[in-house]
Formats: structure tokens, C-alpha cells, sequence
């Protein structure tokens, strides 16, 4: 079970202040967009958790299997591409939500543990979440919820 995540905003524009148990940090908008560019925008932060889980899976899965692996990036980028048949859409423009995910893994290593290292990225349970149907049930905090998670 993961901690709560406290969102507040609405002291500076869209400037929101996140807290995960210790942790506290800022997703804003970039300033073409009305923000102040105070953190990474929602999408962002999204790419960030995939990105971090993406390599955190690597690191274990290699110290399970005693591969020489060094270290993983990741470089992650968001879009709203046009589907690939959109030219039968009857002239509805379609758009679909993209993610591309480079990874370089650094360390002596095989071409097959280089490939199966690719396998497990696409198997991290962020990425898994995102390419599952997720329900996203929003409802108004309770007095006594409200007490417990803002206190």
C-alpha cells in the first residue's frame, strides 16, 4: 500500500504543493500556459514515476540475477499523436495519448541480458498501471477524512 499523496493548491496560480509522507515538492504549469514554471507540470510528474519505476525494476531485477549492471536512464516524453488509421475516421481528427521510453543500461553485459533488461522495463508496475483499465473514483472529502489526511 503506498502513503497518501496531499495535493493543495490555489495560493498562486496553479502552483500546487504536494507531500508524500517527508516529502514535499511542486508540479505548477510552464509559464505559456499561465503557471510560473515552479515544478514539472502534471504530465511530467507522470513520466517521472514511470521513469523512476522503469529503473528501480531494472536495479532489482539485475542485483536478483547478479548482473554487472552499472546504471539505467531513462528519457521519457509525452504526446497527443494522430492514431495511425485516422485517415479512416471519416475526417474526425483522433488523437491517442503516446509515451516513448529510451532506456541505456550501462554495465558489462550480454546481449541477452541487455534484451531481457528491455523485456522487464516494459514490466514494471507503473507501466503495467498505466496499460491496465484503471478506475479513478473522485469524491468530496468527509469531515473525518479530511481530519485524517490534512492533519
Amino acid at each position: 500500500m503506498t502513503r497518501a499523496v496531499l495535493v493543495d493548491g490555489g495560493q498562486v496560480n496553479y502552483v500546487q504543493n504536494i507531500s508524500v509522507g517527508q516529502h514535499l515538492f511542486q508540479a505548477d504549469e510552464p509559464v505559456e500556459a499561465g503557471g510560473l514554471d515552479s515544478g514539472p507540470d502534471p504530465y511530467e510528474l507522470l513520466l517521472t514515476s514511470l521513469g523512476a519505476c522503469i529503473s528501480i525494476t531494472l536495479r532489482m531485477y539485475a542485483d536478483r540475477k547478479h548482473w554487472p549492471l552499472a546504471s539505467v536512464h531513462v528519457r521519457l516524453t509525452y504526446a497527443r499523436v494522430h492514431a495511425e488509421d485516422c485517415a479512416a475516421c471519416d475526417g474526425e481528427t483522433r488523437l491517442i495519448d503516446a509515451i516513448d521510453a529510451e532506456v541505456l543500461v550501462v554495465g558489462d553485459l550480454s546481449e541477452e541480458q541487455r534484451r531481457r533488461l528491455m523485456e522487464i522495463a516494459e514490466r514494471c508496475p507503473v507501466h503495467r498501471t498505466l496499460t491496465s483499465s484503471i478506475q479513478i473514483r473522485t469524491r468530496p472529502a468527509t469531515q473525518r477524512s479530511e481530519a485524517l489526511a490534512w492533519e
